[in-house]
């Protein structure tokens, strides 16, 4: 079984979904919450899920050795970012290489990068006059938004779309898609370490 580390900052929609898909999986299961605000809504939906948690700020995340210890003593696998805002230390990076996965809400080259993030994603693609946007799920490396994409999604930018509404097609995106393709990318990786030939991630 492999124990999925969850981080978020904010009311924690996606972490349910994932949560969700993964009960009945003997692949993978949510073992921890880890957010970055004592207030941040995903801790009500942890709790609500019987799920252990954690609160690991800014300031605490100074001294990554104290995160990495509590992941490490829980045996924790994989990260899975949903809503996190903050840049993890290069330490935790190299310690869970290839195993951090993150949904970002445009299509990635485009709209992302530090301070794009929310709302502020869905502002730039309608200024910009983008007819398309969608969900990008990617690794994570030690700059935002820049690892090797496993798999994007597309919605339509309609001529009357809001940032709020644009939003709202985006979540119902990465409600579908981010936890099936944490649960492929797993088991690609699985498949990988015990030789045996998998299909692509995206397929």
């Amino acid at each position: 079984m492999n124990d999925i580390a969850i981080f978020a900052s904010g009311r924690g929609s996606n972490m349910l979904q994932i949560t969700r898909h993964l009960e009945q999986s003997t692949l993978a299961r949510v073992r921890l919450v880890v957010a970055s605000r004592k207030t941040a809504g995903v801790l009500e939906h942890s709790a609500a899920c019987g799920i252990e948690s954690i609160v690991v700020n800014r300031e605490q995340l100074a001294d990554p050795n104290v995160l990495l210890d509590e992941l490490r003593k829980r045996d924790i696998k994989w990260l899975v970012l949903a809503g996190w805002l903050l840049l993890l230390p290069p330490e935790i990076i190299a310690a869970y290489r290839g195993r951090i996965v993150n949904v970002h809400p445009s299509l990635l080259p485009e709209f992302g990068g530090k301070g794009m993030f929310g709302r502020h994603v869905h502002e730039a693609v309608i200024a910009a006059g983008r007819k398309r946007s969608g969900i990008t799920i990617h690794l994570v490396t030690e700059e935002y938004d820049s690892g090797s994409i496993v798999a994007q999604f597309e919605c339509d930018v309609l001529p009357d779309d809001t940032p709020q509404t644009l939003e709202e097609r985006i979540h119902a995106l990465e409600y579908r898609h981010f936890p099936e393709q944490i649960e492929r990318l797993i088991a690609a990786d699985e498949a990988t370490s015990a030789g045996i030939e998998s299909p692509s991630i995206s397929e």
